[in-house]
């Protein structure tokens, strides 16, 4: 039998190591972003060199032409229309706003 000392410092652990994971899961420059276990919504500041770091890959605004966004995640170069989706090395990539100040992407494990 486990003694209940141990027992709470086992229960406290996972709640310990969460922040860690969550600061390990995402991150970027000129961008801000809002992670779950399998997904990831970053905001991309536009005029700037954006990226993210996201779910293990690295997700770049490259450019925005009108409502069509271009972005390069895991390597992968796409052209996606605002409210349309594109898939790039496993992930989903979808475009949920474009504004004059940002564009907001969501970047989803595929399976």
């Amino acid at each position: 039998m486990t003694s209940f000392p141990l027992r709470r410092k086992l229960a406290v652990l996972p709640l310990v190591l969460l922040p860690l994971g969550a600061l390990a899961a995402c991150g970027g420059e000129n961008s801000k972003t809002s992670c779950g276990v399998d997904s990831c919504t970053v905001t991309f500041d536009r005029g700037v060199d954006a990226s993210a770091s996201v779910l293990g890959v690295k997700a770049e605004l490259v450019k925005v032409q009108g409502e069509t966004v271009t972005l390069k995640v895991a390597g992968q170069t796409l052209t996606v229309p605002v409210g349309d989706g594109e898939q790039a090395e496993g992930f989903n990539v979808s475009v949920q706003s474009v504004t004059a100040d940002n564009v907001v992407v969501k970047i989803s494990n595929s399976g």
